[in-house]
């Protein structure tokens, strides 16, 4: 089973209310305007149906978390944007019973670590998994995006563009996110807690990091 947004209320960030299906609904609407896409556009994008984010906009149906980050992926920004408010500020504390979370009775559970900053498509979430549980594959980003998971417990079999790779608590790996990948816990007596941190934004150069200003760069620079 996949996780899945009833109306039971996500964790919000704001004002300590909860975050209902009307709420997510109004969220993926305004990304959706605020990017100039049509319903099927998105669609498109998402490959999700039309008549399922027509409803999900309405607050009329709930969508799985899977359903939502192919959502978030077709809007070209992350899950946590669509279940947590944007804020800005030099420092920004999350308190444990402050950060959105998204539960469900299979045994998943998604906690966003990071706040949602303007202009910033950067993810940071905690993820549990309960035995065996798949939570699904999800979508390639953007070119360029980047992708880091790291196991707290347990073991996490990642599949990357149909590629498994088996990490054990400790083990931790990089991937570039413009690939399908998928998240399963293949233990049946035990749980996966892992930790994911992405940047969805992208780049056209691909992923090639930055190299460090040279000593002399720097000088120019002052």
């Amino acid at each position: 089973m996949h996780p899945k947004l009833t109306d039971n209320p996500v964790a919000a960030t704001k004002a300590d209310r909860a975050l209902s299906l009307a709420d997510l609904g109004n969220r993926v609407r305004d990304e959706r305007l605020q990017r100039g896409l049509s319903l099927d556009e998105l669609a498109s994008r998402s490959r999700v149906s039309r008549s399922m984010i027509s409803a999900i906009e309405r607050g009329a149906k709930a969508a799985t978390v899977l359903v939502l980050d192919r959502i978030a992926t077709g809007l070209g920004t992350s899950l946590a944007r669509l279940l947590t408010y944007e804020i800005s500020g030099r420092v920004i504390l999350l308190p444990h019973g402050k950060q959105s979370v998204a539960r469900d009775s299979s045994g998943c559970e998604q906690r966003v670590l990071s706040p949602v900053l303007p202009g910033v498509e950067f993810e940071f979430m905690r993820t549990t998994l309960g035995p065996g549980v798949d939570a699904g594959t999800y979508l390639p980003h953007a070119h360029g995006s980047r992708e880091y998971v790291a196991i707290e417990k347990g073991t996490l079999l990642l599949t990357l563009d149909g590629v498994p790779y088996t990490l054990n608590a400790g083990d931790s790996i990089y991937y570039d996110g413009d690939c399908m990948h998928a998240f399963v816990n293949p233990r049946r007596k035990q749980e996966c807690v892992y930790y994911l941190a992405m940047d969805v934004t992208g780049d056209a150069a691909g992923t090639q990091h930055r190299r460090a200003p040279t000593a002399q760069e720097t000088d120019d620079e002052k």
